[in-house]
């Protein structure tokens, strides 16, 4: 199955429990951050850092993602996401809280 018919729905987050300390992000980043594997080598950087979530290329040439995760590692892949892969040239990154949960991290089609 192609990775775009993998679209996970996002799950409530729970409100007790420990493991819930996780925080998630909803994001827009914009520059030059399409056709440079931005998406891809954020989907590794999560992976890396153990981060949730969702990535995707907007039509009007911006990059957004959703990312889920402790707050270290969030603020980890916020700080990437700042910079982007080499190649990409990131002049903003819109960012806001989002009350959703996710099991893996995923590339989705662009939107």
């Amino acid at each position: 199955m192609p990775w775009y018919g993998r679209i996970e729905k996002p799950t409530a987050r729970r409100k007790t429990g420990a493991s819930r300390t996780d925080v998630a992000k909803h994001l827009r980043i914009s520059g030059r951050v399409q056709g440079v594997g931005f998406r891809y080598s954020m989907s590794e950087e999560a992976e890396r850092l153990g981060v949730t979530g969702w990535v995707r290329n907007r039509r009007d040439g911006t990059v957004e993602a959703v990312l889920d995760g402790a707050p270290d590692a969030v603020d980890a892949i916020l700080a990437w996401a700042r910079r982007g892969p080499r190649g990409a040239s990131v002049t903003e990154v819109e960012v806001s809280e989002i009350p959703e949960s996710f099991e893996r991290f995923e590339m989705r089609p662009t939107e």
